[in-house]
């Protein structure tokens, strides 16, 4: 078991930039912006000599009653709750703040050991730095810059050196084990139709906050869970407005790691609002999940409660507006009540098997002649296409591959009838599948002939003689 180090403090001081230096990475969100972070964030440290667990955490407001500063500290307390070590930030440049105060007394009531560093101390007289937080009560204090990394390899030794070695033969055997990582699923859509709820439907716990204001994610979250002896990894996303309405700096870098983390998923859920209309964005963030070639299921969610008239509606308009996902299996569920959402991690069990489907040769060049013989590919210009055989080159999304001659000229609506010729065959649904046309070249094209030698040109000149004789 790999000891948790957890970061807290108040909103501002650094725990994101700290988390990045410890995990050597930029999956934590960083600007100067208090409350960026909301979610408990984890991460594997890569900073010093042994393995561990990086927990980045919201600010810690102790004076909130209620609102997302409440539910920010409530994941930073079940953070702390799990932690082996707390590594308690404080800014040098604020000095110590009565909100340090009564955060400092919350983590001596846990019980839990506690490391104090004092952020953004650059440039500045360490002991000088120090002694302005001695009055917290826990212990000496430890100047440290997160952003220039001055003393943070300092404080990965002091956090792990009571903790026992790891046998580094056992980690060994578990990265073998853990060769194939387990299927990612990335929860997307627009602002508030319900991601984190269906987040924390699936997972069976608060996980993450959900909080009825658009754009309360704002990073991509990464879960690890079981699912009946099944692991997974979900990915909580911000929500995907139009580029228009995209105004702050820090939702555009939201929005980025969202298409990040639908680049990074194996299967992805789109979440539209059954009360709301299917929206052009709903169709754009649909898009995108098409062209990255990722597996896909379609959520409706806040399905209850709705009467029969609008819930035609929604059909009618999905529909017409997302034509395009005829591909990927439809779930009308109520995330805040549960109902549907087994449903949803089965048909993205069947996605993810679809997308890493294994295809024979011989299987795949036979559903070819077979849908040759039932329709022929059109003339291009002066030949019709020749498709010999076909193999698969690659998955997620399953690419085949088909080879023949004539091939630049197969128009986009016969390449569809493969497609779904293929996908029918092998029963795939819920990925979409490409299409790759290998044509064979004419070895000679381009080359000129050599020059015949003198005995070839006095052969050649008998053949004609002879060839007049014989016809004239």
């Amino acid at each position: 078991m790999l000891p948790t180090l957890v970061l807290v403090g108040r909103p501002n001081v650094g725990k994101s930039t700290l988390f990045n230096r410890l995990t050597r990475s930029r999956d934590a969100l960083v600007a100067d912006l208090p409350g960026l972070t909301r979610d408990r964030h984890y991460g594997r440290g890569r900073m010093g000599d042994r393995p561990y667990l990086v927990v980045d955490t919201g600010g810690l407001e102790p004076v909130a009653k209620d609102g997302i500063m409440f539910e920010m500290a409530k994941q930073s307390r079940q953070a702390v709750d799990e932690a082996d070590m707390v590594l308690f930030l404080v800014d040098a440049r604020a000095g110590c703040t009565p909100q340090d105060a009564i955060i400092a007394g919350q983590l001596r009531k846990t019980g839990k050991p506690v490391l104090l560093l004092v952020n953004k101390a650059e440039g500045m007289q360490r002991a000088k730095v120090a002694a302005d937080f001695f009055e917290l009560g826990l212990g000496e204090p430890l100047p440290i810059s997160s952003a220039h990394g001055d003393n943070v390899s300092e404080v990965v030794e002091i956090a792990l050196e009571n903790f026992p070695p790891i046998n580094n033969e056992r980690s060994a055997a578990e990265e073998e084990t853990d060769y194939e990582h387990p299927p990612k699923l990335a929860i997307v859509g627009r602002p508030n139709v319900g991601k984190s709820t269906l987040v924390n439907a699936i997972l069976g716990e608060q996980r993450v906050i959900a909080f009825d204001q658009p754009g309360t994610t704002r990073d991509s979250i990464y879960i690890d869970f079981e699912r009946d002896g099944k692991q997974y990894i979900i990915i909580d996303t911000a929500g995907v407005r139009r580029r228009g309405k995209v105004d702050e700096a820090v939702e555009k870098f939201s929005v980025i790691k969202t298409m990040q983390a639908i680049e990074d998923a194996n299967v992805v859920v789109l979440v539209v609002d059954a009360r709301d209309q299917i929206t052009e964005q709903d169709a754009h963030v649909a898009d995108f999940v098409l062209q990255a070639g990722r597996a896909l299921v379609l959520a409706v969610n806040k399905w209850d409660g709705l009467d029969e008239h609008h819930r035609d509606t929604v059909k009618r308009d999905i529909e017409r507006k997302l034509h395009f996902l005829s591909f990927a299996k439809l779930h009308y569920i109520s995330a805040l009540n549960g109902s549907g959402v087994d449903k949803v991690l089965k048909s993205a069990d069947e996605a993810y098997a679809a997308a890493m489907a294994k295809l024979p040769t011989p299987k795949l060049t036979r559903a070819l002649i077979a849908a040759i013989e039932k329709q022929q590919p059109p003339k291009g210009s002066r030949f019709r296409p020749k498709m010999r055989y076909a193999h698969q080159g690659g998955s997620n999304p399953p690419l085949i591959v088909i080879h023949g001659s004539g091939l630049d000229d197969v128009p986009a609506g016969y390449t569809r009838y493969l497609e779904r010729t293929f996908c029918e065959v092998f029963k795939l649904q819920g990925t979409p599948l490409r299409i790759q046309f290998n044509s064979s070249k004419n070895p000679f094209e381009g080359k000129k002939p050599k020059p015949l030698t003198e005995a070839e040109q006095r052969k050649a000149h008998r053949a004609r003689i002879r060839g007049r004789k014989l016809y004239g």
